[in-house]
């Protein structure tokens, strides 16, 4: 590396950040990676501790509709890397992968960790320098935000850092034990950058569960049911999976699913109505024939064992949510099994969620993910106002937001000169 040679500083040692510094280690840079854990990838390790989902088979065009409104904007990162892509990357990493039987995309080994190691390894041999214990201070009152000013705080006292171009990599607001505890936020505004409020996403909700219920419930799961839900604008949605019984309500893969339309449904109307289907299997004709057969001398509950097979937590949650009055006519009772209304009250904390909604605007940056009012700082991965359900869409478009972060920076160096990529 030339004494002379250019420096691009990266702030935060996530998934986002990991891949800004690996994209921008093939060109003539010094690439220096700050973070304020003793170590990087942390969140990412704990994300994969039941496996890493790494990313998703499913084809391009629904892949890039689990980003919602935010599609058209994840799209170019997609385009840098996409699915594909991004098994091609583990692969050159010595890591396989499979499709799972969901479509989501594992390392063979099902762990983060491996991948991880050779990573950094990799990172390492490429020139790239890790700088652990390192917390960001942000840029000083009244000042302009530049990378050719970046304070530190570390374990040997006050550092700074002079860089041609940053990388912002902070993170959302979830986990905070792990990094992402959005401390940035409020500074960002500070300076006049535009940054939407952090909101839970891919999280559990709350539900005035009865002491009976929970007592017996808790910690069980709900397999093999479907749950809908109306947007805003009206739509309905609907996925088939399963979901856990907390002390305070509902969480898993299932609630996770249609996280975003739920959480946005409360902030309108103070609460939202999850539908759940305790029979997706079952056509609604059959469990109602089968609901008002005659059940003679037998309660209720065993008519619906001997019937529907319906026992265990999912009988507790028809008696939970449906009414006297459903019970006492078999014809409405049968409807409730295909429809059951469950009253969510309020998303659980972000600091619980796994990931976050909100945070810096896309109006505040130009297309190469740098922001306007600030030439040579770029942002990436989960501090950008976007979000995603899990099943390795968030993941990926994090990797991706890396890679197009550091495409920019390229740009940026090149044009020789602030500004030169505002409206690029």
């Amino acid at each position: 590396m030339s004494p002379a040679a250019q420096r691009v500083a990266i702030i935060g040692g996530g998934p986002a950040g990991l891949m800004a510094a690996e994209s921008l280690s093939g060109h003539a840079v010094q690439v220096d990676v700050f973070d304020a854990m003793p170590s990087v990838g942390r969140k990412f390790l704990m994300a994969g501790r039941g496996g890493l989902n790494l990313t998703h088979s499913e084809p391009a065009g629904p892949f890039l509709a689990r980003y919602g409104a935010r599609a058209p904007q994840v799209a170019p990162w997609l385009e840098t890397l996409d699915a594909a892509g991004l098994r091609e990357w583990a692969h050159g990493l010595g890591i396989q992968t499979f499709v799972g039987s969901s479509g989501r995309v594992f390392p063979e080994e099902m762990k983060a960790a491996p991948l991880l190691r050779a990573w950094l390894a990799r990172l390492r041999a490429r020139g790239v320098r890790l700088h652990m214990r390192h917390r960001w201070l942000g840029w000083p009152a009244g000042s302009q935000p530049r990378a050719a000013a970046l304070r530190f705080d570390t374990p040997e006292g006050g550092q700074t850092y002079a860089a041609d171009a940053v990388v912002l990599a902070l993170g959302g607001g979830s986990w905070a034990r792990l990094g992402s505890d959005g401390a940035w936020m409020a500074g960002l505004r500070a300076h006049g950058i535009e940054v939407a409020p952090l909101r839970p996403a891919n999280c559990g909700f709350d539900v005035a569960w009865s002491d009976h219920f929970r007592e017996r419930n808790a910690g069980l799961p709900v397999k093999s049911v479907a749950m809908a839900c109306e947007t805003a604008a009206g739509e309905r949605l609907a996925r088939q999976g399963e979901f856990v019984i907390s002390e305070t309500g509902i969480e898993g893969s299932l609630v996770y699913a249609l996280s975003a339309p739920l959480r946005d449904r409360i902030e309108a109307a103070g609460e939202a109505t999850a539908m759940l289907d305790l029979l997706p299997d079952w056509p609604g004709e059959k469990v109602l024939a089968a609901v008002t057969h005659p059940r003679g001398a037998r309660s209720m509950s065993s008519h619906l064992q001997s019937r529907l097979g319906l026992k265990g937590v999912k009988a507790g949650l028809l008696r939970e949510c449906a009414t006297a009055e459903d019970f006492r006519d078999p014809a409405r009772l049968g409807l409730r099994i295909k429809a059951l209304p469950l009253i969510l009250t309020r998303p659980r904390p972000v600091d619980e969620a796994i990931s976050t909604a909100g945070g810096v605007s896309f109006d505040a940056l130009t297309p190469g993910l740098m922001l306007r009012s600030a030439p040579g700082v770029f942002c990436a991965g989960e501090m950008l106002d976007w979000e995603a359900p899990t099943g390795g869409y968030l993941l990926t478009a994090c990797m991706a937001s890396g890679v197009a972060a550091a495409s920019g920076v390229m740009d940026f160096l090149a044009a020789g000169r602030p500004g030169q990529e505002l409206d690029g």
